[in-house]
């Protein structure tokens, strides 16, 4: 598998209570490795998936950093540097309820171009997965489209995360699909807010999921609904996937550790079900730890040598 996007750094900052307008409080703030693409590829690796990636950084320490935390969890990195921009950046904001709020810079990630992309490495690839954050502006859309046609034309298949409601909504819905439904995407991965947003407002998810199928015909619909868990919705069937636990901490990472559990596990057994049970469980012990990619314990580390 490839994936194509973001890396990015996260600096996380988690509150203890409520933050109030020009107050002061305690809590924690980290620097940790991020980015949805990029986390996408750690976690399908830490599933045993041989994982390569595709991004641009800048020719800085962060950026020098960035290689060696893929290296570290063994995903295959194929960076693009720059010295016109730094490495990405994101500033994450956990409340004292774990729901999370983020802020993006524009790093490198954002300049990718078609020129830049590595033909050969898209070329063999027998599945690539990309995030919405390459498609709400434009560099890095055309890298980003680029990439999926080419990948296409050499048999793989793809597989796309919606990525975030309010910038689908600032981006335009007409315009957002305009620019995803022509790729032909095999797995679509969006949680229940893009999900709705895409579908005009509906907010029930067999319904959602049946509209969004609509949308992108052919298309596994893998709709992620925290505390209730996710669904599964496969030629007109709907499947839901009860929740792991509801013990939030922090939410920073979840859908994309989510997403990469379920890629490794579906596109090894092909069982849309089973993987997104596997899913849920990766998903339900990131949200009780703080970080996108907290290193796993050997709970999680049995679970995901299972």
């Amino acid at each position: 598998m490839c994936v194509i996007g973001d890396f990015a750094w996260d600096v996380l900052i988690r509150t203890n209570s409520e933050l109030l307008r020009g107050g002061d409080t305690f809590g924690e703030v980290m620097l940790t490795p991020g980015g949805s693409a990029a986390n996408v590829a750690v976690w399908a690796s830490r599933c045993g998936f041989i994982t390569e990636f595709i991004g641009k950084i800048g020719r800085d320490r962060f950026g020098q950093l960035a290689q060696e935390d893929l290296d570290r969890e063994h995903v295959i990195a194929h960076f693009v540097e720059t010295e016109a921009h730094l490495t990405g950046s994101v500033a994450v904001f956990v409340d004292h309820t774990g729901e999370r709020s983020m802020v993006s810079g524009h790093g490198a990630d954002f300049y990718l171009l078609p020129s830049e992309l590595p033909r050969e490495v898209l070329r063999r690839a027998q599945h690539l997965h990309l995030t919405a954050w390459s498609f709400f502006i434009d560099p890095p859309r055309a890298a980003a489209r680029a990439a999926a046609l080419m990948a296409q034309r050499s048999g793989a298949t793809l597989s796309f995360d919606p990525a975030s409601f309010q910038m689908i909504g600032e981006m335009g819905v007409d315009h957002f699909l305009a620019v995803t439904q022509d790729l032909g995407i095999d797995i679509l991965l969006p949680n229940k807010e893009e999900g709705t947003m895409l579908t005009g407002g509906l907010t029930d998810p067999p319904e959602i999921a049946a509209a969004l199928a609509a949308l992108y015909p052919g298309a596994l619909i893998m709709l992620k609904l925290d505390a209730d868990g996710a669904l599964v919705y496969e030629a007109g069937a709907a499947t839901p996937i009860p929740a792991g636990t509801n013990n939030l901490v922090d939410a920073t990472g979840a859908g994309d550790s989510f997403a990469g559990g379920f890629l490794a596990h579906y596109l090894e057994h092909h069982d849309a079900v089973a993987a997104a049970r596997f899913a849920t469980t990766i998903s339900a012990w990131v949200i009780e730890h703080l970080g996108a990619r907290p290193e796993p314990d050997p709970r999680l580390r049995a679970t995901l040598r299972g």
